[in-house]
């Protein structure tokens, strides 16, 4: 048996992973067709050319799919890990959350005049956590530790995932 801290670090991924998988997803498509239509609202782009359809749709289905695959999983971890059941609707929360959430910093950022690309540090890390858990506590009560952990360490992840990305040539910029 695991130490309930180490138990609860690992419930913590399991039920916040497809909203990292929506997140992480949307740069490897190398979407084409930006959600604005290159639209702009005052002198500034409503969301700018890295918020688009496919990164959108492909965010949302990618990390609903880790929901059904947890689902299909999750009967292999309950005696061991005792983790939360993963559902459908879930998933597509937390997903769309995630989604939702970078595209509205996205937009915050244009009318700020912050040009597409530049880092706003933790604001850059936590807008998609930030959606997911908002969405997902409609159906779903996080724990206040939870969602503390998430936030603590969450920057530290998406951080190390977006250099590997800008590595990998998949993004322009390591953050």
């Amino acid at each position: 048996m695991l130490p309930h801290a180490a138990t609860k670090l690992i419930e913590a991924f399991w039920i916040i992973a497809p909203a990292y998988a929506a997140n992480a997803f949307p740069p490897l498509l190398k979407g084409k067709h930006p959600l604005d239509l290159g639209r702009k609202m005052g002198k500034n782009r409503i969301l700018g050319d890295g918020k688009t359809f496919e990164g959108t749709f492909g965010g949302i289905a990618f990390g609903t799919l880790v929901g059904y695959i947890q689902q299909l999983i999750h009967p292999y971890f309950i005696e061991e890990l005792q983790l939360p059941p993963m559902t459908l609707h879930l998933a597509f929360l937390l997903a769309v959350g995630a989604v939702l959430g970078d595209i509205t910093w996205s937009f915050i950022k244009r009318r700020l005049g912050i040009p597409r690309g530049q880092s706003v540090p933790i604001a850059n890390q936590l807008d998609f956590l930030l959606g997911a858990l908002l969405l997902g506590s409609l159906i779903y009560e996080f724990e206040c530790g939870t969602i503390f952990f998430l936030i603590m360490i969450t920057p530290a992840i998406h951080l190390l995932a977006n250099t590997l990305a800008f590595i990998a040539k998949l993004k322009r910029v390591p953050w």
